[in-house]
Order: structure tokens, then sequence, then C-alpha cells
């Protein structure tokens, strides 16, 4: 395979192994910042132009969003990691056709998951006890945005390719640009148009698929080694198991983990719409601050997937230490942060000064910020799983996060109501952690690699 790197593109293989990490994390949590940034303008716009209800609207679907979106970015996240197992052992041929597998399986599946998801949203909000008066407002947003999923697969798939290789960078150039259309989109439609949530929904579907030309665009101009070729999409038994086997393992496990939040979303949707909206506007600012967290473990399965592909263990071992010391010392920056702006925070985000609204909102930051630490070795492990090729054990994290989401939801909230909400998903985080570790510093090939 070719050793020529183009713009953006970092070698994960050789050199120093935290600068190099760093150097390619740091694009991916732009990425991940900005797209963070135009769902949180999507709400911020929603609560100061249309008012409370229809930021309960979107808030009741915060849950079902993330099932459709993580899906669509898990699946391909999956796929990624088989590609990168290729290039890191410099097997041109198998790793287009593991592109080319990718989107065979990747195309079938999200269109069914898109047929399925469409006719069934309205049977879902009703499941979940969305309050009658939000209830037209969120299935309208939440059916344009189930419409768009195919569109959120594809860029998602390239820029996963392109990340696979190591170039973190185009990507976020990319969102940049779909960012700001969006923000600009989402006013146009609301405030101009009058088209209420139906706006920022569609506004977001054509952001992404603005991403997905550019995408493509670069990579037929300049990363031509990826496309494959027509002879590429030969049936390949082996290879198409692995890439299900890797695509569906990260996508249920994304899934499984979205129904238990659906799960607990019916408890906080039992609760009031004054309820849903401080917690859609302190749910969307734990994500931005998660973003250090989710974005050097998407650099670390990628680091991982080449060097394992390389047999490189010594360089896997030293990067899990890394990532581990980063997450502390940003999980202590997170806290501080957090317990200093918590309300100024939720009223940008919501619009709001109804001190129900701030009070909630604000205690769930207060409670979450010391657990960033946990979350943090939590992400990095179970990708590092992923990277090394496991399947099954990071879905056992993910079966005991939904159960964990059913009990509170069944047990506690009904007796305690929000604030067993709040500590429902640290506590669960602490007993995930301790399955994800044991199974990690366990698996045969870390064994092997300490032994030597």
């Amino acid at each position: 395979m070719s050793e020529k790197r183009t713009v953006g593109q970092v070698d994960l293989l050789h050199g120093p192994i935290f600068k190099n990490l760093m150097i390619f994390m740091i694009p991916i949590f732009f990425s991940n910042a900005f797209q963070q940034l135009y769902n949180a303008v999507d709400t911020a716009l929603v609560g100061n132009i249309l008012g409370e209800n229809s930021l309960a609207a979107i808030g009741a679907t915060a849950s079902i969003f993330e099932l459709l979106v993580g899906f669509s970015m898990n699946i391909g996240s999956g796929f990624s990691i088989v590609i990168a197992r290729a290039y890191g052992s410099h097997d041109q041929k198998r790793m287009k056709k593991a592109i080319a597998g990718s989107i065979v399986i990747g195309l079938i599946t999200i269109i069914l998951f898109t047929i399925a998801a469409y006719f069934g949203l309205g049977a879902l909000l009703h499941l979940i006890n969305t309050p009658a008066e939000i209830f037209d407002e969120a299935l309208q947003y939440i059916r344009i945005i189930g419409l768009g999923i195919i569109i959120m697969f594809a860029y998602n798939l390239m820029s996963a390719v392109l990340r696979a290789v190591g170039n973190s960078v185009m990507p976020l150039v990319f969102l940049i640009i779909s960012s700001i259309l969006n923000i600009f989109l989402d006013y146009a439609f609301m405030a101009w148009f009058g088209m209420g949530v139906a706006g920022a929904a569609i506004a977001t579907v054509i952001s992404q698929f603005v991403s997905v030309v550019l995408c493509a665009v670069y990579i037929a101009v300049k990363e031509r080694e990826l496309i494959p070729s027509k002879e590429d999409y030969a049936y390949d038994k082996e290879l198409y198991a692995d890439l299900a086997g890797q695509g569906f393992s990260m996508a249920f496990m994304g899934s499984i983990v979205s129904v238990g939040s659906i799960i607990l979303q019916s408890g906080i949707n039992a609760i009031g719409t004054e309820i849903i909206a401080g917690h859609v506007a302190a749910r969307k600012i734990f994500a931005i601050c998660n973003l250090p967290f989710t974005s050097m473990a998407v650099a670390i399965a990628t680091f991982i997937g080449q060097n394992r592909g390389a047999n490189q263990g010594k360089r896997i071992l030293k990067a899990m230490k890394d990532a581990y010391l980063f997450d502390l010392i940003a999980a202590i920056g997170m806290t501080a942060f957090l317990w200093l702006t918590a309300p100024s925070l939720i009223h940008m985000i919501s619009g709001s000064n109804n001190p129900v609204i701030l009070s909630n909102g604000s205690r769930y930051l207060y409670v979450l910020g010391p657990f960033y630490g946990v979350l943090g070795l939590l992400l990095q492990t179970r990708f590092a799983l992923q990277g090394l090729g496991s399947k099954i054990l990071p879905l056992v994290s993910s079966v005991i996060e939904c159960v964990g989401k059913i009990l509170f939801t069944i047990l506690l909230i009904p007796p305690f109501g929000y604030t067993a909400v709040i500590w429902c998903e640290p506590i669960i985080w602490c007993f995930m952690t301790a399955q994800l570790l044991f199974s990690f510093f366990t698996n045969p090939y870390i064994k092997q690699i300490k032994a030597q």
C-alpha cells in the first residue's frame, strides 16, 4: 500500500504515540463539537423563537433522535474498524473490498431501518408518554429526521473511512461548512418562513446532505484509492461476516443504550413539560462537555485498529495509558467548569427564566460533572475492545446500561422523581466501567502483550 499521505492524514503506526493521537483526535473533537453546536443551536433557536412547548416537543424525542442518528453513525464506525485493520496491515485490496462491503451492507440495513422507523415513530411517541399538547410537533420533527437517516449514514460512512486511514481533518472541514449552513437555515425556516419545528428538522437534513456531497467530491479527487472498483463488490463470505459482526455490534450497542434511554425518557415525560425542557437543555450541555472523551474514544478505536492490524501491541498499551491520563485531567476541568456556569448555560440553551427549568437542569449538571472521569474510562475501554475486534463484550456493557435504565424507570423515578433521573446514569456507568476494564485486561491479545 502506498505510504503517500494526503492533507490531514496522521501516521498512527509510527512515531510519538500521545502526540500523534492528539493530532488525530483534535479534528475529531472539533467535528463532534460542530455537530453538537448545531444540535444545541437547533434547541436554542426553537426555545427562543418558538417557545417552551416546542422546546419540550424536541426534548421529548431526544432519545429517539439519539437512536436514529446513533444507529447510522455506529454502524459506519464499526465498518471503519475493519477498514483500519486492513490499512494497518498494508492490504490495500482487502481495504477496498471492505469499503465496498460496507456500502452494500450499510445501504440495505439503513433503508430497512428507515422504513421501520418512519411507520413506528407515532406508536413509539405514545409508548414513551409524550404529552398530548406537544405530540403533533414531536412527531412532525422526528419523522423528518427519520427520513434523512440515509443521508446521515452516507456522511458518517465516508468520514469514518477517511478516519480509518488516518485523515480526521477533512471530515471536520466539511462539517464546519454544513454546521454554519444549518444555523442559517434554522433561523430562516423558523423565523422568516414560519415552518416551526419542521424547519429545524429540514435544516438538519439539508446541511447533512451538503456535507455528503463535499465528502464524496473530496474522495473522488484526492483519495481515489478509497474508491472500490467493480470487482471489489464481489461477495466475500469471511469479510462480509467480519464487517457485519463489527458494524452491527457497534450499531446494536448504541441501539440497546438508546432503547434504555427511550424507556428512561418515558419516565421523564411523565413528570411534566417543565422537567422535559430543563432536562433537554442540560443534556445538550452534557453532550458538549462530553466531547473530549467521545473524541478520544473514536481516536483510540482507529489507533488500535491500525496497530492491531500491524501487530504492534506495545503501542496499544501505551496509547491506553495516555488516554486514561487524558480522561482524568479533562474530567477535573469539566467538573470545575460546570459547577461555575451551570445556571447560565441552562438559561442560554433553553431561553427560559423559569426557575423550575433552571434549577432542575443545573442539578443534573452538578451531579454528572464529577462522573466524567468514570465515563471517560468507560468510553476509551469500550472503543479499545472494538478496535481489537471484540464484538460481544462491548455489547454486554450496553445491556447493563439498558437494564439499569429500565429498573430506574420502573422502581425509582415514580417515588423519587427527577432526582432518580439525575443519578441514574452515573450509578450505571460505574458498573459498566468495571465490566469493561475487566474485559479489556483479560483480553487474550492484551494478556499476551503484557506477558512479553
